[in-house]
């Protein structure tokens, strides 16, 4: 199968996970920060293709994703996605 994002999802989950940052500095850039236990609360995972996770949020059914770090894992970059 020819996935043509594949080749830009690694250069960016190679991006974020070359010096993961701390839940303080991605706040900083990227504002709101989720870990694992928060993800589950408020969003529910609708699919998943490193470094992105796609989700709806639980409280108002909106769609977007979310990048994700791997250690330490976090979840940041809230983007909903148009209707």
């Amino acid at each position: 199968m020819n996935d043509p994002t594949e080749a830009i999802r690694r250069a960016r989950q190679a991006e974020i996970n070359a010096e993961p940052g701390s839940r303080e500095a991605l706040e900083a850039e990227h504002g709101q920060v989720w870990d694992t236990g928060q993800l589950g609360e408020q969003f529910e995972v609708v699919g998943f293709m490193a470094p992105l996770v796609v989700v709806r949020r639980r409280a108002d059914g909106v769609k977007g994703s979310l990048e994700v770090q791997h250690s330490p894992r976090f979840y940041f970059n809230w983007q909903p996605h148009n209707r």
